[in-house]
């Protein structure tokens, strides 16, 4: 059954030119009448329904359940999940469309469905058993977060160091550690844990537990103050004796971190969108101040000075869009991507923190105040360069990219 909102997806217009050898672009603006459709949808729906909350959750560091139901109720939870799981049945392309428009209006809001389309639903498709996938898709398309558990105080770049351990104890593994930066840890029904099963194997040991939130031993700590997305919790998660039945492994035994990285890759791009929604909506807020802003007799738009600089930003925002779009594209082909991925993410960061900076320079005094978004958009596009991959980390995964094509 589909969304109301959302009608079932058909397939995506053939791509042309795409060669089986190398595929570098792929067409960027030719959006099925589905994406066309979902897009504005999108768009009424976060002027109506995530406006009038944006500054009360930023202040008050809480995302408003409501406005999550609303998210639930409208599918944006489950956009190209598979209708038999209770899903949109629409494309990856649309959930990058979507986190993009939320993005514009609150980052953190399209946070909430970044990750739970591109992380925990897609781990979850991709890897289940089908009885798995009965179990929590549903959920997790209707009313249930999703939390992926990896970050550890030690363990974040370097994510083969992770401490966290599970011990076999006949058909059930106790698993004993703790995570930090834990996205949406304070809403999340089910955790998806990384654990090193075979710590004598090193990363090779690390094997993903599917775990309740009920469960036993498993202790949510305080959410973190932090400077932006503030919306959005992010807490720690202590695991102490927690023990889950061996058929709560996700996949196979020992590929924990495969499938992690698998999964970064692609949310690398969602998180792209999120970062190009946020310089968009950031200039798009900006612009009509320069035009209503008189100095000398005229309005500061008309500066030449004022006019390369606005000039420059808006060129940079839609070369982020195209490398987001290219991405996104690429994956829908079945092509490779991770290259353009990394582009993608490393650039639409760098985009959005000039983009905002410069905003709050030609808003000049008020654009530091409360009184208007553009001081938020500046708080929330810092973590832009450090969630998913810091940006030296992308720079690293170029270079090796680049490093194997010559």
């Amino acid at each position: 059954m589909t969304h109301p909102c959302i009608f079932k997806s058909s397939k995506p217009e053939p791509l042309p030119n795409l060669s089986k050898d190398v595929v570098t672009h792929v067409p960027l603006h030719t959006f099925t009448e589905e994406e066309i459709m979902i897009k504005e949808m999108v768009k009424k729906f976060a002027q109506e329904r995530v406006v009038p909350l944006v500054q009360k959750m930023d202040e008050e560091a809480k995302l408003d359940e409501s406005l999550l139901k609303g998210l639930f109720e409208q599918g944006l939870m489950s956009i190209d999940l598979d209708p038999a799981y209770g899903g949109t049945g629409a494309s990856f392309f649309s959930t990058i469309l979507v986190v993009e428009e939320l993005a514009k209006v609150d980052p953190s809001v399209s946070l909430v469905c970044e990750l739970q389309n591109t992380f925990i639903n897609k781990l979850l498709t991709t890897y289940g058993t089908e009885e798995q996938k009965r179990t929590y898709l549903p959920r997790l398309s209707k009313d249930m977060m999703g939390s992926i558990c990896l970050t550890e105080p030690g363990s974040g770049s370097d994510a083969f160091s992770l401490k966290t351990c599970a011990e076999k104890k006949g058909d059930y593994y106790i698993i004993n550690g703790s995570k930090m930066w834990i996205s949406f840890a304070e809403q999340a029904g089910v955790f998806f844990v990384m654990a090193n099963a075979n710590p004598s194997a090193g990363y090779k040991g690390i094997t993903c537990f599917i775990v309740d939130r009920n469960t036993e031993g498993l202790h949510v700590g305080k959410k973190e103050n932090k400077l932006g997305i503030r919306a959005t919790s992010t807490c720690p998660v202590t695991f102490e004796n927690v023990k889950v039945p061996e058929s709560n492994i996700l996949g196979k035994f020992g590929h924990g971190y495969k499938y992690a990285i698998e999964m970064l890759n692609t949310g690398r791009i969602g998180i792209s969108a999120q970062m190009l929604g946020l310089a968009q909506g950031c200039f798009d807020q900006t612009l009509p101040y320069t035009k209503q802003r008189n100095q000398f007799g005229k309005s500061i738009f008309e500066f030449q000075g004022m006019q390369h600089q606005i000039a420059q930003v808006a060129t940079q925002i839609e070369a982020a869009r195209l490398l987001t779009y290219n991405a996104a594209r690429l994956v829908e082909a079945g092509k490779p991507f991770i290259k353009e991925a990394s582009m993608a993410k490393y650039y639409t960061a760098e985009v959005a923190t000039l983009t905002t900076s410069k905003c709050i320079e030609w808003m000049g005094g008020v654009g530091f105040t409360k009184d208007y978004p553009i001081e938020k958009y500046y708080r929330d596009c810092k973590i832009g360069t450090i969630y998913e991959g810091t940006s030296n980390i992308q720079l690293n995964t170029i270079a090796k990219c680049i490093a194997q094509e010559y």
